[in-house]
């Protein structure tokens, strides 16, 4: 039995037709939507690559950009294939080459719909690339005069600044590592040798923060230095004040900001995805309608539409025995060859015949 079976007229499947062509250009418009978020957030990603560890967080750009790009040429090709179904010589140009059209543009929306759930589980993976790429942007915070590191000072510092963020977990992060280039270091001063030597590594550690992490909203100056001592500072309570620098992370910053980008776009794949289907569903209808009314004869007549010729346990079974039967076509059983009776037949000479010739009396 024929799965939400709906009987069409003449006028049906014409509207049906134009309804599905107007649809289908509006599905271009769709892939391209696509293909710009999906550009938006691999460029998002790639101003802050310094601060994120290599990984696969530009699978779901990747993937937006190849579905957006692949839905334009499909719903393209839909849109003429629903203009000339419309007409009923037309559509058989077509015939043949429809159902295999909703296989694929099936497969197509169900990676949309992929694409779209992506953008809810890569929080774990970005979370991981930024907290590791983060912990060594403020490890080698120093290296100025290094090169291929010169550069993460003053990406570390615009990256605090717009974030309103400081270090990688939290501003405590600045204290355990040497964040001040030795070259500003005074050798001569007891005060530094004391803190170097005071050090396993022999680093400069001190319990203070770069300016970037200052917040220019507080109402007294940047206390940046001496954080933890509360007679270096007036009226001064480390435990008690609110201190006046950012006290987010940097990794939970760029972790909220991603994750409403992609939040975002996955709503609006979602909904780009049920478009997308219910437009296939129409397809689909149109393609069965316009199949029977040929069989029929009658193009003026009605005709029966549906989504499945069979139901859904019928055509489940039919798909796997198809899946089974694979090649099995092509291959050759030698067990039943050996009982062949046309194995090891002689040839016979067919120059040479045994056929007596009768001999014709004469005419009288």
């Amino acid at each position: 039995m024929a799965v939400l079976k709906v009987k069409f007229t003449k006028t049906k499947r014409d509207k049906l037709a134009q309804i599905l062509w107007i649809l289908n250009w509006v599905s271009v418009v769709s892939g391209i939507i696509l293909f710009s978020l999906g550009l938006f957030l691999k460029i998002e990603i790639k101003k802050r690559n310094e601060v994120m560890a290599k990984g696969d967080i530009n699978s779901v750009p990747n993937m937006l950009i190849s579905v957006g790009v692949i839905a334009c040429i499909i719903n393209f090709l839909g849109g003429k294939i629903c203009y000339d179904c419309s007409d009923a010589n037309k559509f058989t140009r077509w015939k043949l080459v429809m159902l295999p059209y909703i296989v694929c543009t099936f497969c197509f929306t169900f990676c949309i719909l992929l694409g779209a759930l992506m953008c809810y589980t890569m929080r774990n993976e970005l979370e991981e690339s930024l907290y590791l790429g983060l912990r060594d942007a403020i490890k080698f915070y120093k290296d100025t005069d290094i090169p291929g590191r010169c550069f993460l000072k003053k990406t570390v510092d615009l990256l605090q600044i717009g974030f309103r963020c400081c270090g990688n977990n939290g501003f405590r992060d600045w204290f355990e590592i040497q964040w001040v280039s030795p070259r500003y270091l005074n050798m001569a001063s007891k005060e530094v040798l004391d803190r170097l030597n005071s050090n396993i590594d022999g680093k400069f550690l001190v319990d203070g923060v770069p300016f970037s992490c200052c917040n220019p909203s507080s109402p007294r100056p940047c206390i940046q230095y001496q954080l933890t001592n509360n007679s270096a500072h007036y009226n001064y309570d480390f435990l008690t004040e609110e201190l006046n620098i950012w006290m987010k992370g940097c990794r939970q910053a760029l972790l909220d900001y991603y994750t409403g980008i992609m939040r975002s776009i996955g709503i609006a794949a979602l909904l780009i995805w049920l478009f997308e289907l219910s437009v296939l569903i129409g397809v689909r209808y149109l393609q069965t309608a316009m199949k029977n009314v040929l069989l029929l004869g009658d193009l003026e007549g009605e005709s029966d539409g549906w989504l499945l010729e069979n139901s859904f346990v019928e055509t489940a079974k039919y798909n796997i025995s198809i899946i089974k039967n694979l090649g099995k076509a092509n291959q050759i059983s030698t067990v039943s060859g050996m009982n062949d009776p046309n194995i090891n037949v002689q040839n016979t000479d067919c120059d040479k015949t045994n056929i007596t010739t009768k001999s014709i009396p004469a005419a009288r």
